[in-house]
C-alpha cells in the first residue's frame, strides 16, 4: 500500500502546494530520518562517540540546527548572515566545533526542542518567500567559488543535503551504539 504525504500547510493552515510543497516534503523526510536516530536515547547516549570521528548523535542534530538556520538567515539577508568564512581563525573554527558535541548542561530533549524551532521557521520561509528565485551572493569561504550567487531554491536544495548526509552519518552512530537502525 502506497501513502501519500499530507499536503504541507502553513502555520494558518493555508495548503502549501506545487514546488513548495515538494520542498517541505523533502526537507521533513530528511529532518525525521535524523530525529528518529534519537529515539529512545539518554543525554548521555546522544553525546558518546561510536566511531573514529568526533561526531555524536546530539551533536549532529545541534550542527544541522546550525546550518538550516545559518542557511535560511542567508535567503533573506544575504552573506551578512553568515560568518566571513576565509577570514576565520583556528580558534573560530575550534569554537564552531563545538556544535557538533553535545556539552555540559546540554539535553538531547533541549537540542531536539531547538531543532524544532528552526524547521518550523524554515518552513514558514518556504511557504512565504516571495521567490524562489531570487538570489544572494555567496559569503567569503575558500570553498565557494568567488563572486557566486545561489538563489533561494538552491539554498533550500543545500539545506535538503546536507540534512540527508548527516541523517546518514547518525545512522552509522547510532547501529554502533547500539544496533538499532533507521530502515532496515
Amino acid at each position: 500500500m502506497t501513502t501519500t504525504p499530507a499536503t504541507p500547510t502553513t502555520p494558518a493552515a493555508t495548503p502549501v502546494t506545487g514546488e513548495r510543497a515538494d520542498l517541505l516534503v523533502a526537507l521533513e523526510k530528511q529532518r525525521h530520518f535524523l530525529r528518529f536516530t534519537t529515539r529512545d536515547l539518554t543525554d548521555e547516549q546522544a553525546g558518546l562517540r561510536t566511531t573514529a570521528s568526533e561526531l555524536c548523535l546530539g551533536g549532529l542534530v545541534k550542527h544541522v540546527s546550525s546550518v538550516e538556520r545559518l542557511w535560511a538567515d542567508f535567503i533573506v539577508e544575504g552573506a551578512s548572515a553568515m560568518p566571513d568564512f576565509s577570514a576565520m581563525t583556528e580558534a573560530d573554527f575550534a569554537r564552531r566545533a563545538d556544535e557538533f558535541r553535545m556539552l555540559p548542561g546540554e539535553t538531547l530533549a533541549g537540542v531536539l526542542a531547538e531543532y524544532a524551532e528552526v524547521a518550523r521557521r524554515t518552513d514558514e520561509l518556504v511557504a512565504t518567500l516571495p521567490d524562489l528565485n531570487a538570489t544572494q551572493a555567496l559569503p567569503k569561504a575558500p570553498w565557494f567559488e568567488a563572486d557566486a550567487e545561489w538563489s533561494a531554491r538552491r539554498v533550500l536544495l543545500h539545506i535538503v543535503a546536507e540534512t540527508a548526509q548527516h541523517a546518514g552519518h547518525a545512522d552509522i552512530i547510532r547501529e554502533a551504539l547500539d544496533g538499532a537502525k533507521s530502515m532496515g
